[in-house]
């Protein structure tokens, strides 16, 4: 009984298979721009998710203040 013979190349993933259809359809200035626009929407979701953050920072420090001075 024999081995099974062992692939030499990798199996692509997922993504590569997406960015090889999507070179095929789009000009090199869509996709760029399509990679333009996606990076900015991740950027704008971390900033509302900092300002989110910061938000509930500031509530639990006007809820609890750290100090408070003794008469």
């Amino acid at each position: 009984m024999q081995a099974a013979p062992v692939r030499a190349t990798a199996i692509p993933s997922f993504t590569d298979a997406l960015r090889a259809v999507e070179s095929i359809l789009m000009s090199s200035g869509q996709r760029t721009a399509r990679r333009n626009a996606w990076t900015s929407v991740m950027e704008d979701r971390r900033r509302a998710k900092d300002r989110v953050e910061a938000q509930r920072v500031l509530d639990q420090s006007l809820v609890q203040p750290s100090f408070a001075p003794r008469p």
